[in-house]
């Protein structure tokens, strides 16, 4: 390749080959990623646009993405005419991640130079004001005047026309680059739909694009390349012109306002500009990669071996972003795509010899290079170092076993002859070993295998059936809801219960099977089980008949009450009064209110990248699971449970709000990414200290809880830490049961408040030492019987054979003992047997004359002896130590020591 930038600019050629010693672009002469984001922003600053700070890269406020990967993500709600902002133009770098869904450059990464799972997406934009005049004038001054890019290397893509879309070619597009730039005409090329029209989704804003292509060959001779996904002709600018809508038909219609949306990938125009055909010569990568060398000891490579090395400098990239921006790697969701590029990498550092955790080393070096750009980083350094190195430390215990495993795997299938890894293996690897399944595939392509993914993911659905069967038994999965009986017709299950707990109602249909009824209403006051929240209990009462209802859960849209008959055995008459349980409601809303508390509590005190992950609010407790990476301290834990205490003492409003999710988020209440909302949401506000989107039932103010008490912190799954806490009543009981046994153990004591700890103290420090004394005794006890035993030895050619049953504490204990036998024996073989705790404990001395004259080994002996009782064992010459199952078979293991003795000599 040759210069793609005037020598002005930049001085320093391209690497040859009398580089390659050092492997990277001569860095002097380089132009740093930093001066070239601040010009593209300055750029259009100059031109009246507003800089934007880049959106998070994890989208808490759009739960239809896993991450952000385009720069239209933050701007989406105002092409959907859902919003308006203060500026109708605007310029950003938008940190981005592709990592699943059609936007997927996972399994790329290392093996070229150019695709990224992390990466800054810079962007110019108009809502409704300049449109594509403007946009292709200002691309090309920037590309050519400011950046001095040959023109002659540039190639300008148009909308070609689409017939099934009605659509002509984009001739405006096209006119217009030959009206305001001077490119060559004939490198303005028409493309289909496929290259240049733009769709945010199957439906909504819609538009032709065009794209810059720069041609990277050595004598411009790669015309023929555009679009053609070779990395001598890349695309470097997309320039959308958002003109019409598509409606659920998928007809177009033209918008009354136009748009402009462009996207310039970062790391390639900073490859373009430091004329490299490799993204990993620039200054966003050299960095990493000289921390990995030094880390390793192994230098990076440009070809394939530097694969670990790209890999590895690309990763950490995907996952600081992510972690500093709120993620969390677990097992769900967005966690796992975090789980699994920390896995990918952790992989690859074994490829360069790292087997202790490596990866949390690089944030500090990422920080230097992008924490300028990205404050938020540098914020969160020390703890998303910490979030990672935590993460490498728990994979790494299974990761070298699995690989093992993976690898006996793949010799076992070549003896076969076979070259695919079947399912269950493969899923054995994710489930034992952590690995995930696209893990598994890229060891497998390495060796030229493949993988059984139908087999795998028959694997994954039989767990998951195993462990909902193991679970609680859910009525929406067991119960076919098709064979109802109607009484009424009209739509069902209008909820009155926010304001209402009695309704008269209408039965819209029912179902008995055996003792249980189902029953759906025209309007009920019961909640359906839904957002962690339980359902209502209480009373339908007709004019026959009572049913005690036991659950309420929903069936898609419908709530399906689930009872059984207290009174009457059928129901002849559609109109009941329908009546919730008030008591169990208003226990059920003092958890749900306490969780909104305990997750802002939370936040507060570990850090705001904790996020809920899980909940159930019942009315005798609540259990709350939260991303966190380590277990929360005790400390922690009081000044949580203090913090809500204290808003339940402050006896805060708790208010609430319908309004539409884009204002919810504008106003700051947090979202749960699992949740779906739609376009009005209901926002449940607590003071001036809590704001979240929730559908579920609450107290009217914080006091009514009462009293909140933690109950238990632990692990419910890697990087989730599980809370269960009582409130009201059950705190009450609870604080009575504690009072009643610390009265109790001051009776017991004899004593009064703290003076209990230290008389505790007291019993527990006598009664160690009266444990140790009583174990000495025991063993001088064992010990001063020895000499019996070896008067009473069984003699057999001049060896003393001694075989006996004894008491011991542990295996210590009789280690002492043996010492004891094996000094007094003289010349001879002992076998001592013991119960211990309802196993079987063997040991066995020889004398040294017996090891030197007659290769006797006590761990040949003891390995006999304890096969008698189902066991086994081992250890040195002298003594050897066993242990079996069979605690009945002592004694005839005992009996047949002689002969065993015997066998050996």
């Amino acid at each position: 390749m040759s210069f793609v930038v005037k020598k002005s600019l930049v001085t320093d050629s391209l690497p040859n080959e009398k580089h390659e010693k050092s492997n990277i672009v001569c860095r002097k002469n380089m132009i740093k990623s930093a001066e070239i984001r601040k010009q593209f922003l300055d750029f259009f600053k100059n031109k009246q646009h507003e800089i934007v700070p880049s959106a998070p890269v994890v989208p808490f406020d759009d739960p239809t993405l896993l991450f952000t990967n385009a720069g239209m993500n933050q701007f989406k709600s105002i092409f959907l005419g859902q919003e308006t902002r203060n500026y109708n133009r605007a310029v950003d770098t938008q940190k981005c991640i592709r990592v699943s869904g059609k936007h997927n450059d996972l399994e790329d990464v290392g093996f070229d130079t150019y695709h990224h799972t992390f990466f800054e997406m810079l962007g110019n934009w108009s809502f409704g004001d300049y449109f594509k005049r403007e946009a292709i004038a200002w691309a090309w001054e920037l590309l050519t005047e400011v950046w001095g890019i040959e023109k002659d290397r540039l190639y300008a893509t148009v909308f070609g026309g689409d017939e099934a879309d009605g659509l002509g070619a984009d001739e405006e597009a096209e006119q217009l680059w030959k009206e305001v730039t001077d490119i060559n005409p004939a490198n303005i090329i028409r493309c289909d739909k496929k290259d240049n029209f733009w769709e945010m989704g199957e439906t909504g804003p819609c538009g032709p694009c065009s794209e810059i292509h720069i041609d990277l060959t050595p004598d411009k001779s790669g015309g023929n390349l555009v679009n053609a996904d070779n990395p001598n002709v890349i695309e470097i600018w997309n320039l959308v012109f958002i003109q019409f809508n598509r409606d659920k038909k998928s007809k177009l219609h033209s918008l009354p306002a136009k748009h402009i949306d462009t996207g310039m990938g970062f790391e390639r125009l900073c490859a373009v500009l430091n004329h490299t055909n490799s993204n990993y010569d620039t200054d966003l990568f050299t960095p990493l990669l000289d921390k990995i060398h030094e880390l390793s000891g192994f230098e990076y490579h440009r070809d394939e071996r530097g694969m670990a090395h790209r890999v590895i400098a690309d990763h950490i990239r995907a996952l600081a972003f992510s972690i500093a921006d709120g993620a969390m790697p677990s097992n769900e969701g967005r966690g796992y795509v975090l789980r699994r590029i920390l896995r990918r990498a952790a992989r690859y550092g074994r490829n360069l010899k790292m087997h202790d955790p490596f990866f949390y080393k690089l944030v500090p070096i990422l920080v230097e290079t992008m924490g300028d750009a990205f404050p938020e980083l540098k914020a969160k350094q020390d703890f998303v170092a910490m979030v990672i190195k935590s993460e490498e430390e728990s994979f790494n215990t299974t990761l070298d076993r699995g690989i093992e495993i993976f690898e006996k795997i793949t010799i076992d299938l070549e003896k076969r002859g076979a070259r695919e890894i079947p399912g269950e293996d493969a899923f054995k690897l994710y489930d034992t070993y952590g690995f995930p399944l696209d893990l598994t595939q890229l060891m497998a392509r390495q060796k030229d295998f493949t993988v059984d993914e139908k087999g795998f993911d028959l694997a994954m659905s039989e767990q998951k059936e195993r462990a909902r069967k193991a679970g609680k038994w859910s009525y929406s999965e067991e119960f076919e809801f098709g064979n109802w009986t109607t009484l009424s017709e009209g739509s069902d299950s209008d909820f009155w219960g926010y304001e209402k707990l009695e309704s008269e109602s209408n039965i819209r249909k029912y179902n008995i099977d055996g003792d249980k009824i189902f029953v759906s209403l025209d309007r009920t006051p019961f909640y359906g089980e839904s957002g962690g929240q339980a359902g209502d209990t209480g009373q339908i009462i007709g004019k026959n008949f009572t049913i005690e209802i036991d659950d309420t859960i929903r069936d898609g849209g419908t709530f399906v009450h689930i009872g059984h008959f207290v009174s009457g055995n059928k129901i002849d008459e559609m109109k009941v009064t329908a009546t919730v349980d008030a008591e169990a409601r208003k226990s059920t809303a003092r958890n749900h209110t306490s969780t909104h508390l305990l997750h802002k509590a939370l936040r507060e005190t570990i850090g705001e990248h904790v996020t809920q992950a899980g909940s159930l609010v019942a009315p005798d407790h609540l259990r709350f699971d939260v991303t966190h990476f380590q277990k929360i301290s005790t400390s922690e834990l009081e000044e949580i449970e203090a913090r809500v205490n204290e808003k339940i003492r402050e006896d805060l409003p708790v208010d609430t709000e319908l309004t539409t999710f884009v204002k919810a988020r504008e106003m700051g209440a947090m979202a749960i990414f699992e949740e779906k909302y739609g376009e009005n949401v209901r926002m449940v506000k607590i003071g001036g200290f809590s704001m979240e989107l929730c559908g579920g039932t609450h107290l009217n103010h914080t006091g009514e809880a009462g009293y909140f008490r933690i109950l238990s912190e632990s692990s419910a799954a890697a990087g989730i830490r599980r809370l269960e806490a009582v409130t009201g009543e059950k705190a009450d009981l609870l604080l009575r049961g504690e009072k009643k046994r610390a009265h109790r153990l001051e009776e017991l004591l004899h004593c009064k408040g703290d003076e209990v700890f230290t008389r505790v103290e007291s019993i527990l420090s006598e009664k160690n030492e009266l444990e140790k004394e009583l174990k000495q005794l025991r063993i001088k006890s064992a010990q001063s019987g020895i000499g019996g035993l070896v008067d009473s030895a069984q003699d057999m050619n001049g060896i003393k054979i001694i075989a006996t049953k004894i008491k011991s504490e542990n295996a210590d204990a009789m280690k002492q003992v043996g010492d004891t036998l094996r000094a007094k024996i003289g010349s001879g073989v002992g076998v001592l047997g013991a119960e211990i705790n309802g196993k079987v404990s063997f040991i066995c001395v020889v004398t040294d004359d017996l090891i030197a004259g007659k290769k006797l080994k006590a761990g040949d002996i003891i390995k006999k002896v304890a096969a008698i009782a189902d066991g086994s064992g081992g250890g040195r010459p002298h003594m050897a130590l066993a242990g079996a199952k069979d605690v009945s078979k002592i004694d005839d293991a005992l009996k047949q020591v002689p002969e065993i003795v015997s066998s050996f000599l």
